[in-house]
């Protein structure tokens, strides 16, 4: 079994690699200058910390999770705190690697506080790392370099501020390369798609409903391989729709075609489709379409 290092706080991360502490809330580090002892084997990382990393070189193998990070040369990867990551670093491995890390508590207080959420990539995983191209790597390299300088000068009334408005630079830049990116893998963004839609009707076909209940994004996600996250963004990019208003669209057609096709109830037609109680199901249906089921009914 490999090591486990717990990243708490910035020191933490820092004393293991040698990096002098200049800020207790907020690093910058380049892993080429840095202390190697703790890099060999397989080691588990369990952030308490955000941080993001622009790999430039190859030095071993990711995983987030069960499945295998998509971590090749030129890509970023990003861990917000509560996640584990475990990299098994090939033999004599030289890394190059550029990382930013912060504590949550840098953030309160501020607007960056409000706005992390916006930025759902620090919840992605399996194949889902943020791949740059050279032009893209100096615009990360370049804003690593101002929260760098920022950290290195004295402290002032104005260093928690700067610091804060570089990171939120930096996470909007990763936003816009991640939208490029969706554009990019259109190909393959529409296998999920297309994936995303069999399994919807699956759901609905057999009885995985009736034994399930209704179904949730993070289920289709799994079943794609993908975090609920960037599931959810990517089928926002292609379609201009949430997964849950796909699901939902789902449920209000295929309500409507059992309500003008069949004579079943709606009792019956709500636990088909997954509800535990049909006031639930009325309601539910109404919203979608302005009417009850037997409003519905009566209307054709």
């Amino acid at each position: 079994m490999g090591k486990i290092l717990r990243i708490d706080s910035i020191d933490d991360y820092n004393r293991l690699y040698g990096v002098e502490t200049r800020n207790p809330l907020v690093t910058v580090v380049d892993v080429d200058n840095a202390n190697r002892d703790n890099l060999g084997g397989e080691v588990t990382y369990s952030y308490g910390v955000y941080a993001l990393f622009l790999k430039q070189t190859y030095c071993g193998d990711m995983t987030y999770g069960r499945m295998p990070y998509d971590y090749q040369e030129g890509t970023v990867t990003s861990f917000a705190p509560g996640q584990v990551v475990r990299v098994n670093f090939k033999p004599g491995v030289k890394p190059k690697v550029l990382g930013l890390l912060f504590h949550p508590d840098l953030l309160r207080g501020t607007s960056l506080a409000q706005e992390m959420k916006q930025y759902s990539f620090f919840s992605y995983s399996s194949r889902e790392a943020l791949h740059l191209s050279e032009q893209e790597k100096a615009v990360f390299s370049d804003c690593l370099g101002k929260i760098r300088m920022e950290i290195e000068r004295p402290v002032d009334g104005h260093s928690r501020k700067l610091i804060c408005r570089n990171i939120e630079l930096l996470l909007d830049y990763c936003m816009r390369f991640y939208e490029r990116q969706f554009i990019t893998r259109h190909d393959a963004n529409t296998d999920v798609l297309e994936r995303f839609e069999r399994e919807l009707d699956a759901y609905f076909t057999g009885d995985t409903a009736m034994r399930q209940g209704l179904p949730s994004v993070k289920h289709f996600a799994e079943r794609c391989f993908l975090s609920p996250n960037y599931f959810g963004d990517l089928i926002k990019k292609e379609t201009g729709r949430t997964p849950q208003e796909y699901i939902q669209n789902k449920i209000i057609d295929m309500a409507k075609e059992q309500l003008a096709g069949t004579t079943k109830t709606v009792n019956e037609i709500s636990y088909m489709l997954g509800f535990q109680y049909s006031q639930h199901f009325s309601r539910y249906f109404k919203r979608g379409t302005g009417m009850t089921p037997a409003e519905y009914r009566k209307s054709l």
